[in-house]
């Protein structure tokens, strides 16, 4: 797929970091752009188990992308 604006290759599948929640260690998460700028899911955190619902916005001109992260209610 290429960029609207650059014409350039974009990969459908990135990479984001965010904090856990709970146990404040950093995660690696897989973005998948092709499921939108708004998308929000629960991922468990890799260090401490706990589920953290993540908020992520993929900003569509730029590609740059946000986590944010709570705790799972």
């Amino acid at each position: 797929m290429a960029h609207p604006l650059t014409g350039r290759s974009i990969k459908m599948e990135q990479t984001a970091e965010y904090t856990c929640a709970y146990c404040g260690e950093p995660n690696l998460v897989f973005i998948d752009l092709s499921a939108g700028g708004l998308q929000s899911y629960v991922e468990d955190c890799q260090v401490c188990c706990q589920p953290n619902v993540l908020s992520i916005q993929v900003d569509e001109e730029t590609l740059e992308i946000r986590v944010d992260s709570e705790c799972e209610a």
